[in-house]
Parts: C-alpha cells; sequence; structure tokens
C-alpha cells in the first residue's frame, strides 16, 4: 500500500525573491532587490546592515506599509501561514496590522500622534481589535503593559502627550503599543535605539520572555551587533539593497563569509587617547549649582503648587578640547541639563563660558553667543524641518550668523561640512525624508558642524547609526576636535561610544549628580551603586 505524499508544512513567514521599487522624477530606483529569507514562530531573525541597505524597508513591506503606489513590488512574494500578503485588501491588512503583526518603529517621536496623550494611543491599539473590552478592563491592559515596559512611573502620568515624555519614555510607549495584543509576529525597528543600557537589558529579556511564552517569531533590524548577538537565532545581512550572507548567528560572528559581515564586525570605536595636562586656565563651561524646575500643578489662581526638580543642583566645568560624557537612565535630567547649559529652558545657577557670565544673557547678546554653541538633538527626524532642503537645513546657521557671506563661500561650507559626516554633496538638494534614519542624524551633525562652534552638545548624537558608521562619527569628532579644538558634551546611554570619546564622565540619576571623575576611573573604579549597575548593564548586553 503507498502511501499519499504530503508537502512540508509552509514557514510561518516566507519572504521568497523580494523586490522593492519606489518611482522617483528620474524613473525609479530599486531599494531591496531579490530577497528571500524564513522565520519560525517562537524565532528570532535579524536583518542588519548600513543604513539605506534596505532593512527597514523589507521590514515595511511585510507589513504592507510602504507609500505604494509610489512603491511597488516588480517580483516576489510575502506569505504569512500560507497567506499572501502583497496585494491583499485594504480591509484584510487592518485586521492583521496591530494584532496578528506588529511592528516598533525607529522613530517614536514621528510614529506617535502629537495630538492624542499616551493613554488614548495605547488603548486605541488595544478597542480596535477587541472592540467588546470595557474601558476597566482596557486601563487594566495599559497599566500591565506600562509595568512590562518598565514605565511604572507613568501611570500616574497618562494624560502626557509624546513631547512631554523623554525619548526613551516615548520608545518604551511605542513597545507597550506593538505588544497591545500579543502579536504572532513582532517587527523590531531599532527597538532599543533610544533607552539607556539599563533599560535595553530588561527590555530585551522581556522579548526573549514573549517568544518563549507566546512563542512569538520576531524580526529585529539593528545596528547593534552585541544585541543581535545576543538575541536572534539567524542573521540576515544587507547590502545595498541585497542579501549578501543569511547563516545562523553563531556561524555569522564566528565563521562570516562574506567581507562586508567581517568589515561589520570589526567596526569599533576607536578609544580617544586621553591627555590630562591642561589646567583651570583652559575652563571652558564653569557651572554652579544648576536648577531646573518644572511646574506640574498648578492652584486656581495659576500659582505652581507642584514641581518636579528635573536637575537639581548640578555643578560641572568642561575644558578647552575636552568631552565631558553624561549618562544615565532615561528621565535622570541628562537632555535637560544640556539645554540648560546652552540657555535654551530657563535654570538657576551660574553659568561661564569662555570666561563670559551667560545665565543673564538676552537678546541679541544671547543671539550672538549661538554661534560658539551648538547641539545635535536626539531625534534627526523632528529636527530636521521637512520642508527645507539638506543644503538649505545646514545653511541656514550661516545666513542668521554671516549673512554678508557670498553665496558659493557659503555653499562650499555647505559641501565642507557634508563631506564630514560622510555624505555626498550631491544630495544637498534632497529633502530629509528622502533618507534613511541614519543618513538623518548625520545631516543634523552637519548642521551643528558647519558654524566651527567652541562647544557641541551632542544628545544621543550615534544613536541611530549602524556600528561601522559610528565608528567613522567617533573618529570623526575625535578628528574634529583636534583640529577645531573642540569641546563637547556628549550625551549618550551607550556608554561604548562614551567611553571611546569622553576624558570626564558625569553620572546622573533623578535630576542628581551621582558621580562625577575622569572617565577611567569612572569605568574601572566605579564608587556609586548606581554607576555600578549602568556598567554592569552595558557589560551584561555583550555577554
Amino acid at each position: 500500500m503507498t502511501l499519499p505524499l504530503t508537502s512540508p508544512p509552509s514557514p510561518f513567514l516566507q519572504v521568497e525573491d523580494l523586490s522593492v521599487r519606489f518611482k522617483t522624477m528620474d524613473g525609479g530606483f530599486d531599494a531591496v532587490r531579490h530577497i528571500s529569507f524564513t522565520c519560525e514562530k517562537g524565532q528570532a531573525l535579524a536583518l542588519v546592515g548600513e543604513s539605506g541597505s534596505g532593512k527597514s524597508v523589507t521590514a515595511l513591506s511585510l507589513m504592507q506599509l510602504l507609500p505604494y503606489p509610489l512603491a511597488q513590488h516588480p517580483n516576489g512574494s510575502i506569505r504569512l501561514e500560507g497567506q499572501e500578503i502583497i496585494g491583499l485588501e485594504e480591509r484584510e491588512l487592518r485586521k492583521l496590522r496591530g494584532n496578528k503583526i506588529s511592528m516598533i518603529f525607529q522613530e517614536p517621536l514621528s510614529a506617535l500622534n502629537p495630538l492624542h496623550t499616551i493613554s488614548r494611543q495605547i488603548s486605541e491599539v488595544i478597542t480596535l481589535h477587541h472592540p467588546a473590552m470595557t474601558r476597566a478592563q482596557i486601563a487594566a491592559r495599559v497599566a500591565e503593559l506600562l509595568d512590562m515596559v518598565g514605565l511604572p512611573k507613568l501611570k500616574d502620568r497618562l494624560n502626557s502627550f509624546p513631547h512631554e515624555l523623554s525619548g526613551g519614555q516615548r520608545q518604551r510607549v511605542m513597545i507597550a503599543m506593538a505588544l497591545a495584543n500579543t502579536p504572532d509576529l513582532l517587527i523590531a525597528d531599532e527597538p532599543t535605539t533610544a533607552l539607556d543600557v539599563t533599560v535595553q537589558a530588561q527590555i530585551l529579556d522581556l522579548l526573549k520572555e514573549l517568544q518563549r511564552t507566546l512563542n512569538m517569531a520576531l524580526i529585529l533590524i539593528s545596528h547593534d551587533l552585541h544585541v543581535v548577538e545576543k538575541m536572534c537565532d539567524h542573521i540576515c545581512v544587507m547590502q545595498h539593497g541585497e542579501m549578501v550572507e543569511s547563516a545562523p548567528t553563531a556561524q555569522i560572528f564566528t565563521h562570516p563569509q562574506h567581507d562586508y559581515t567581517r568589515t561589520l564586525l570589526k567596526s569599533q570605536p576607536r578609544q580617544l587617547a586621553k591627555s590630562n595636562d591642561l589646567t583651570a586656565r583652559d575652563i571652558l563651561i564653569d557651572a554652579k549649582h544648576i536648577h531646573v524646575r518644572f511646574p506640574v500643578a498648578k492652584n486656581f489662581f495659576g500659582k505652581t503648587i507642584r514641581e518636579v526638580h528635573a536637575v537639581d543642583d548640578v555643578s560641572l566645568t568642561l575644558q578647552h578640547q575636552r568631552t565631558l560624557g553624561i549618562v544615565g537612565e532615561s528621565g535622570s535630567g541628562k537632555t535637560t541639563l544640556g539645554l540648560a547649559l546652552l540657555r535654551l529652558i530657563k535654570s538657576s545657577g551660574s553659568i561661564q563660558f569662555d570666561g563670559q557670565q551667560i545665565e543673564n544673557l538676552k537678546g541679541q547678546q544671547l543671539r550672538d553667543l549661538r554661534a560658539r554653541m551648538q547641539i545635535v538633538f536626539q531625534d534627526p527626524y523632528g529636527s530636521l524641518s521637512p520642508r527645507m532642503s539638506v543644503g538649505e537645513i545646514i545653511g541656514e546657521g550661516l545666513k542668521i550668523h554671516t549673512p554678508d557671506m557670498a553665496a558659493r563661500e557659503r555653499d562650499d561650507l555647505i559641501v565642507d561640512a557634508l563631506e564630514n559626516v560622510r555624505l555626498s554633496p550631491h544630495l544637498r538638494d534632497r529633502y530629509p525624508h528622502e533618507f534613511s534614519g541614519g543618513q538623518r542624524q548625520r545631516i543634523a551633525i552637519a548642521r551643528a558642524l558647519v558654524l566651527r562652534p567652541k562647544l557641541m552638545i551632542l544628545d544621543e548624537p550615534t544613536s541611530a547609526l549602524d556600528v561601522s558608521i559610528q565608528a567613522q562619527i567617533v573618529e570623526l569628532l575625535q578628528d574634529l576636535q583636534t583640529a577645531h579644538h573642540l569641546s563637547y558634551i556628549f550625551i549618550s546611554h551607550d556608554l561604548r561610544v562614551v567611553r571611546a570619546l569622553s576624558h570626564d564622565i558625569l553620572v546622573m540619576k533623578d535630576g542628581r549628580c551621582v558621580e562625577y571623575g575622569p572617565a577611567d576611573q569612572i569605568f574601572n573604579h566605579p564608587q556609586q551603586d548606581y554607576t555600578q549597575k549602568l556598567i554592569a548593564a552595558a557589560l551584561y548586553l555583550k555577554t
């Protein structure tokens, strides 16, 4: 008796020969070309590669979130549990999105609705797919999700808007929304980019636990190879829209086959040669007893009755041609301190910059100071005007501070700034939405560099960059520091990058300075329990 032949079960997710083409004024651009991979339930698959390699475009294709019909699939297939996704009716796609397939987007400030509260946005995801749930059940689920992603304090601030949260808090809200309906497939596009190391470790453990308990498939897009090595079973390496290598994680890290994969694995920031021969006469910033308070409750007459101490009695000094690294968890006051030092928000205390007291400067005196003090903001998409070309964005500061400069000379400086951050000058007529997240971050750095300031405050400047570009940017900042005698205040959760750049470290927690000293001393012999916890978490991500 001959048994009937049965075909093997199809993979949970199967992508075959997928291509993505975008229509342009010049005809078309192939963002992804003929890629194939599979992912089973309970498996974690990583897509790695430099900015612009097609990782995020591939992820958006899985949910059919590309700007169709400007985007199209000349060939290929995407099947989820045997169902073809490409060409599926919008009504059917809505049933899948946020329910069976969910996604953590790379830039939370642009992905969250600025007009809706956090409570409404998380609740909406639940209500759309579970209309029978009561208001009390939804509120309980929202509270459970906030605990799950490490935001228990936010339960008292559910009526807050996205701009009122720190970058790390916004990212965790995005993760809570993605996990709201316990999806079968979670696509995580740089899910820990804006998170400090302690929360990174928590979120990664959470995702692994959810995989185990829910048998969930995970597609992780990341430039952090330490995270990929810890999280994923299989790695797909992409370059220029093509898949150059696909293999189990252990094989990729021990026996990479492609030259590009080997280059990625070798990319590490070069450790800064730190000298300690500067004197007190070389001080650029001397800040004493800085306080920043935000009102959170007012009485009937408009008088503040409760306030948050975002920065609480912090003092620091920064010498010429040196870098101060500021580290701490999200909401610890790092960015607020940086904005206070630049006089971009109101503060109390003494701030001396280059021998001049600046805490009381106003009007034209303060505007004149801006050319010597620049900042690279954390979210490049939110800080770049969508209505201006890249050339106009970078040149805007030159127009303000050097209005008599000839247009040709200004364009030469814009070209030089773009080349410094490894972007082609030919791109200066394009707009921010035409660039990847990492490329937009480099544009923001170029905008700050073009005025050749004495001080640059860098708020997570490498958070959106892949490892090879991180190393290039760190080396670029080191070279510029030497060539132009720049001083940096470097705010970051990536302790590996902080250590490579910084001469001194200031550790913050709940608005206060808990430890302050030379970088080598902080990293090798931390005195405070909190500092030890941060460094232990960073090492955990590398094991």
